[in-house]
């Protein structure tokens, strides 16, 4: 029976660093940003339903895509948008990823990582059988989304505001690794995690 990882953070918590370890130990990937672009392609059923709703105005001229700062902006300051862009876009979402996940049991995998940045803002800890919260204080979060991003620090700090915070994340995970310190620190985390839980790839 394969177990199924909920891999989460918060924005600039290393949460894809610890995301492409597993990913060089062996370990599927299910990524939940790369299956958010994937439905909204060009032709697939969510990219139509977007068009129907949102009009033409929101594409690139030259290929027809989906120009996601004109869609930002409308969601952006607009909530009834916002839920209506959301209702076509999560079902899909979800629908891809468990489709993915039927496929590498399928084909025999014994641990599948759900990489959800909203897992709990989403509710979708159903969706996997355990999580890991990947950590990291407010000051060194603030610090990395700052020069990761050239925000501000205003700017960073509402974007992190934005969020559900860390610190009740961790109080929800089943693990959590501390990202405050090394790389060599957040693997070692990583791996005693994978050795007591027995998970193999």
């Amino acid at each position: 029976m394969a177990i199924i990882l909920g891999l989460t953070g918060g924005i600039a918590s290393g949460k894809s660093t610890v995301s492409n370890m597993l990913d060089q130990k062996g370990y599927t990937i299910i990524d939940a940003d790369l299956a958010a672009r994937k439905v909204v392609e060009v032709g697939q059923p969510a990219y139509l339903a977007i068009v129907e709703e949102f009009g033409k105005g929101i594409l690139h001229k030259e290929d027809e895509t989906i120009d996601r700062a004109k869609l930002g902006n409308i969601v952006f300051h607009n909530d009834e948008m916002r839920k209506k862009l959301n209702g076509i876009v999560h079902p899909a979402v979800r629908g891809l990823m468990l489709s993915e996940k039927d496929q590498a049991i399928e084909t025999g995998k014994n641990t599948i990582i759900m990489d959800i940045p909203l897992l709990y803002e989403s509710d979708l800890t159903w969706m996997v059988d355990r999580t890991i919260v990947v950590y990291v204080n407010e000051e060194t979060q603030l610090s990395r989304l700052m020069k990761r991003n050239q925000f501000t620090k205003q700017e960073a700090a509402s974007r992190i505001a934005s969020q559900f915070p860390l610190k009740d994340k961790v109080g929800l995970a089943d693990a959590v690794i501390d990202n405050n310190g090394t790389i060599e620190e957040t693997e070692k985390q990583l791996e005693k995690i994978l050795k007591d839980w027995d998970l193999r790839p």
